[in-house]
């Protein structure tokens, strides 16, 4: 499918995504900005933004900051890795962090980076060592962070982009696959370096293209085709699309090295890759040449590889601590974008939530000594972030100074 028709149908599944919801904050990380033939491709880009500049269901979004890390030329930093944030009008104390000044700063207005954004001060980009990548050949893979302070709840929102799988044959050769294994060796570099860089801790969302994949050498005993660019089953898409295909599930094993670091709520939806891109590709899997919308477009499999869970929201376990999970008006929802649309081959994964309000920094690094101060919300659920929206409402906190392992309460206060 052409750039500009594609931009067209993911802008409005994920509009009409936005308008479902309702958020308040909406964070919007994307990978591969310009697409796989970016040198051609970016001027798609820019007419991308535009798109949702105008949108009606964005129209009251006042406050905005975009991240594109467009230049190419700069082949040692360059990850393609877009972030894109909009806050409503009816959000008043939305922070920003400064990573050169080590302060917070307001967010007024709407502000967009592109281009070569290396200086830009309120966003932290790094590119993955070079002997990470297979081969030791760049490609465009790395993370992006930013710092918010959200009615007085601080939290990082992570951008991130791991490597592919590039042979059926090496993914089947043992599990984990030598692909795997650099992916978490990418992850936990990622994960480390949060931990012990300048900046204090705290809570942090990771979301984006991890490139997870199912255990190959487990799956592939039911496929009957396998090639260096090919999975195929005999009935394909029941197998993996319809109701009995959450057996794959119990071969999504990536995650399972992160389980004390990492935290992901439960998934429900198929597998977010590898779906057709050309909305008349044929049965077989291949492109059938033209950008006619067929019937049942974005809801095949290619046969490409093994459908996997590639695009995934996690946090640190320390986050949870911020989310409201019992909102019954409100309730928490983990899925996918575009069910039933041509999104491309990934379909986009998001999560909606409500966020406590003045919850402070809740983590503190490991390792470091007290006292410190945190700040206990207790089961008020009045923000919430991401995808959400505000509630005026009354909270109770308590403040308590830590020293070892037994908090101390110093005094209640109550605002309303």
């Amino acid at each position: 499918m052409q750039p500009s028709v594609m931009l067209k149908v993911w802008t409005k599944e994920f509009l009409g995504t936005v308008a479902r919801l309702d958020p308040k904050f909406v964070a919007l990380h994307c990978q591969e900005v310009g697409g796989k033939n970016y040198e051609r491709s970016m001027k798609h880009v820019e007419h991308f933004v535009r798109l949702l500049m105008a949108s009606e269901e964005l129209r009251l979004f006042d406050k905005v900051r975009v991240y594109l890390d467009e230049d190419f030329s700069s082949v040692e930093k360059f990850t393609a890795l877009g972030n894109f944030y909009f806050i409503h009008e009816s959000v008043n104390d939305i922070l920003i962090w400064d990573f050169q000044a080590s302060n917070f700063v307001p967010v007024l207005g709407k502000e967009f980076h592109s281009g070569n954004i290396e200086d830009v001060p309120t966003k932290e980009k790094a590119k993955f060592p070079q002997e990470f990548f297979p081969e030791l050949k760049w490609s465009r893979k790395g993370f992006l962070r930013t710092r918010w302070s959200l009615n007085g709840t601080v939290y990082d929102l992570v951008n991130i982009h791991l490597f592919h799988d590039a042979s059926n044959f090496v993914a089947m050769e043992s599990f984990p696959s030598v692909y795997s294994k650099n992916r978490r060796r990418a992850l936990e570099y990622t994960l480390e370096r949060f931990q012990n860089d300048k900046y204090e801790s705290v809570p942090f969302f990771l979301f984006g293209d991890f490139n997870f994949r199912t255990d190959t050498q487990g799956v592939v005993k039911v496929v009957l085709s396998l090639g260096k660019k090919e999975f195929r089953h005999s009935n394909h898409q029941d197998v993996f699309v319809g109701a009995d295909s959450q057996w794959l599930k119990g071969f999504d094993l990536e995650l399972e090295p992160f389980k004390a670091s990492i935290f992901e709520f439960p998934v429900s939806f198929p597998p977010s890759y590898p779906f057709e891109e050309e909305q008349n590709a044929k049965e077989d899997g291949t492109n059938g040449g033209t950008n006619d919308v067929e019937a049942g477009a974005g809801t095949r499999y290619m046969h490409t590889r093994c459908p996997s869970w590639c695009d995934r929201v996690l946090m640190s376990p320390i986050a949870k601590s911020i989310i409201c999970q019992a909102s019954d008006d409100y309730p928490l929802e983990y899925g996918v974008i575009g069910k039933n649309a041509c999104m491309g081959d990934h379909k986009p994964v998001f999560l909606r939530f409500r966020m406590l309000m003045g919850a402070g920094v809740p983590a503190f690094r490991s390792g470091s000594k007290g006292p410190y101060i945190t700040i206990d919300a207790k089961k008020s659920c009045p923000v919430n972030s991401s995808r959400g929206d505000i509630v005026s409402n009354t909270i109770t906190r308590y403040i308590h100074i830590k020293h070892s392992d037994s908090p101390v309460r110093i005094f209640k206060e109550t605002t309303v």
